[in-house]
């Protein structure tokens, strides 16, 4: 039998304990600005290191069509987190920035709170690429590299800013696309359906197979380099002449 004057241990308190719900002030403000266009997604992003989101956790097998933005709910995950599909197939984690948001997108939905590092890392977890922050409302999307950085505590740094491809970025596909006498040369300029767009300059008069072998080699190469992978969301290769 226990003694009953040991005293007994204490349990650590949540640090949501005082928890009402409702969305972080910084985080709310950056959302507005951004949905305006006053604002930069970094500084969302940037929010959500500190803010606490919600992450929607749903019983096995109901699913939701949201009809907006082309997002709808996907495979729910083995500790019942949803994940959303994205307009170009690929799986993402929706957050909330507070009760009601989540209740509007779906009232079956029980709210875990966690920090936006926490967020980002059962993102990663699941093998999804992306976050989603209030989807069915103003739905702003995460991307990828931004989501590394927060569950890395990262300062995230976009490969685009302002329509001007960051000069990492350059040097990086530049120094992984080797030219030769049929690759004369390459551009690297901020995409219209993705982040990215590399140009390569090819001489004029190539057979398609050697165009193909051309695109294999570039798309090895660049699979090899950290900064792409890191760093780029979504590009897509294109052709010119040189």
């Amino acid at each position: 039998m226990a003694d009953e004057s040991e005293p007994l241990r204490e349990i650590p308190e949540s640090i949501f304990a005082d928890d009402n719900g409702s969305a972080d002030a910084r985080l709310a403000q950056a959302l507005i600005r951004y949905s305006r266009g006053k604002g930069p997604l970094t500084d969302v992003v940037d929010a959500l290191s500190y803010a606490r989101v919600l992450i929607p956790v749903i019983a096995k097998g109901e699913q939701r069509e949201l009809g907006k933005h082309g997002l709808e709910t996907d495979a729910v995950a083995t500790t019942g987190v949803v994940a959303v599909q994205m307009p170009d197939g690929r799986a993402a984690l929706p957050v909330f920035t507070d009760v009601d948001a989540m209740a509007a997108w779906n009232p079956q939905a029980r709210p875990i709170p966690a920090e936006g590092p926490r967020a980002a890392l059962a993102a990663v977890a699941e093998e999804w690429s992306s976050l989603v922050l209030n989807p069915g409302m103003e739905t702003v999307l995460i991307p990828r590299p931004a989501v590394w950085a927060l569950g890395r505590g990262e300062v995230w740094r976009p490969a685009v800013i302002e329509g001007v491809v960051a000069d990492d970025i350059r040097q990086a596909v530049s120094a992984a696309v080797t030219t030769d006498e049929t690759l004369r040369g390459v551009d690297v300029v901020a995409g219209r359906r993705t982040e990215v767009t590399i140009v390569l300059r090819l001489v004029p008069g190539l057979r398609q197979a050697e165009v193909d072998e051309i695109l294999q080699r570039v798309q090895r190469e660049l699979s090899y380099s950290d900064v792409v992978a890191q760093r780029l969301d979504s590009l897509e290769l294109r052709l010119a002449e040189a």
